[in-house]
């Protein structure tokens, strides 16, 4: 099965090589004026740990896959919907960051994503302990990127694009015309 395997850890990369594609223009001057809390990873680690966060996940989906017998059978639907809602969530979070510059939402799309981690774990649990444990190191990513969000968000807040009090009125005025 060396080429399903091969499948299913090449495919998390899809999303992060398109929105890398989408918002690279981006990264280098928007992503440099954040105010990062000290203790900010260095860029590169981001790089390495979610190729590695990517592949593992995919190498766990596939364990799950193969344990429920592969193809598309119905008991593939729940595990392996929570994880495709949970990856397609990930990728969106890119997007959001990087191509939108919303912290606010990249925030609660994480805090979404780390509710879906979990569901899909707890779901995976009576399938295969090794998918399971393979999450862990996901989990804790996720918990210190949120933990980065969040700071961000609270320090960068005045820096996101907001409507003025005018623009919001005028809008509020075409709404009800």
């Amino acid at each position: 099965m060396w080429p399903q395997s091969t499948f299913f850890m090449a495919f998390p990369h899809v999303g992060p090589i398109a929105g890398w594609l989408f918002a690279r223009q981006h990264m280098p001057t928007w992503y440099e004026t954040l105010k990062k809390p000290p203790w900010w990873p260095p860029n590169k680690l981001f790089l390495i740990v979610w190729t590695t966060i990517y592949s593992t996940m995919g190498y766990a989906s596939y364990l799950v896959w193969k344990d429920l017998g592969g193809g598309f059978a119905r008991p593939l639907v729940l595990p392996l919907g929570l994880y495709i809602t949970q990856l397609v969530l990930n990728w969106i979070i890119l997007l959001l960051f990087f191509g939108a510059h919303n912290l606010g939402l990249t925030l609660c799309h994480l805090l979404l994503l780390y509710g879906l981690v979990l569901g899909m774990a707890l779901s995976w649990h009576s399938i295969n302990g090794l998918a399971v444990l393979l999450l862990l190191p996901y989990l804790a990513w996720l918990t210190l990127t949120t933990s980065l969000a969040y700071r961000l968000w609270m320090d960068n807040s005045s820096s996101e694009p907001q409507l003025s009090s005018q623009a919001q009125l005028q809008s509020m005025g075409e709404k009800i015309d």
